[in-house]
């Protein structure tokens, strides 16, 4: 089922064809840069998209034999004639960077509809599969253990966590419950992002695991409640995978291979940093001030100008200028400036498309398909 978020009415599709390679960012381009001045001004696609009124523009393409096809996306919260207007402006793009492109309008989904018709085929899926698995065991699944959570100082928890001497925190209730469906009974969930100020009580009292999520949530709730709770162990999810999602097989793998709190040196990422919507604004309008002028920008930590130079000049400039945080530049961002970004400690590289082997750690890189 495609993306979209719960404004979006219509979602554009269409198909794109063009006569040389191109990649995503040289289409979205094309769709901000030809449809600017043949829609009216309410119906500008920049604007639109910061006022909510239009989605992330979708893009995927593929090159073979010195050619690109592929097919847009584009979500619309608004009427069937305004989306319409924007996916027949689509239609008259006739190139994309040097080479001559055409693209055809598919149609215009109505997301209720979509939405309709994937939970009907969604939930005879969901049954074909749960007649299968009682058909492999021979027999129905055991109840739900859900009526075995307890409260514990509050938080859900497992049966025995108010009297064991050892307790694992988990995310969320449906983590406590997916333990015990394994057997793993003295649990404990935060429920929510925010380490509720017991958790500091109850680590001092007991010895306690946490066992958390192997994503971005959790590497988030482990910097905080390293910092509040007596912790022992950490346990986490398989890169990925939530606790509540997790085997039995996986689950005790993961608790087997728990570390001591005081082996854990948690890397939270310099380059994951979260920008602010205003950032976001910011480097925007920077990036398209620079567009197809073949110069780039050195900015500090309040994305002021520092130095302004060509950007055949960058790595030169870069080198005996100090203190720059973000280079927006209308480029290619390579590998070798990259790894110049990251020893001169620049937090973002902003440039109209990347050709990397690999991302440095420390250096957030960013181009048109992530604003």
């Amino acid at each position: 089922m495609e993306e979209n978020n719960g404004s979006t009415k219509y979602l554009i599709k269409a198909t794109i064809t063009t006569d040389g390679v191109v990649e995503r960012p040289d289409v979205v381009g094309a769709i901000f840069g030809q449809t600017e001045g043949i829609l009216d001004k309410e119906l500008d696609l920049r604007k639109l998209q910061k006022d909510e009124k239009i989605g992330r523009i979708n893009v995927n393409v593929k090159s073979e034999k010195g050619k690109s096809k592929g097919v847009i996306s584009i979500p619309s919260s608004l009427d069937k004639n305004k989306t319409a207007l924007i996916a027949a402006a689509l239609e008259t793009i006739d190139r994309v960077g040097p080479c001559e492109a055409e693209i055809t309008v598919d149609k215009i989904q109505d997301t209720k509809e979509a939405k309709k018709q994937f939970i009907q085929k969604r939930a005879q899926e969901l049954v074909e599969k749960i007649e299968g698995e009682e058909k492999l065991s021979g027999k129905k699944k055991t109840p739900s253990r859900g009526r075995e959570v307890e409260k514990y100082k509050g938080l859900p928890a497992g049966p025995t966590a108010s009297k064991s001497d050892a307790i694992i925190i988990v995310e969320g209730r449906s983590d406590v419950i997916n333990l015990l469906e394994h057997g793993i009974r003295n649990t404990i969930a935060i429920e929510g992002t925010s380490v509720p100020p017991v958790v500091s009580e109850i680590s001092k009292k007991k010895t306690t695991t946490v066992f958390l999520d192997g994503d971005r949530g959790g590497d988030l709730i482990l910097k905080e409640i390293m910092q509040i709770a007596d912790l022992d162990y950490v346990a986490r999810a398989p890169e990925g995978k939530t606790v509540e999602e997790l085997s039995g097989k996986e689950v005790r793998k993961a608790l087997k291979n728990k570390k001591p709190v005081e082996k854990i040196e948690p890397s939270f990422g310099e380059a994951e940093e979260s920008l602010e919507e205003e950032t976001y604004q910011k480097l925007a309008d920077i990036m398209s001030d620079v567009k197809n002028k073949s110069k780039a920008l050195l900015l500090d930590e309040d994305l002021d100008t520092i130095k302004e130079t060509k950007v055949r000049k960058i790595s030169e400039e870069l080198k005996n200028t100090e203190n720059v945080k973000t280079i927006v530049f209308d480029g290619v961002i390579t590998q070798n400036l990259a790894d110049l970004s990251a020893e001169k400690d620049v937090k973002r590289l902003v440039g109209m498309r990347k050709r990397l082997k690999e991302e440095p750690k420390k250096v957030k890189i960013l181009t048109p398909e992530d604003f």
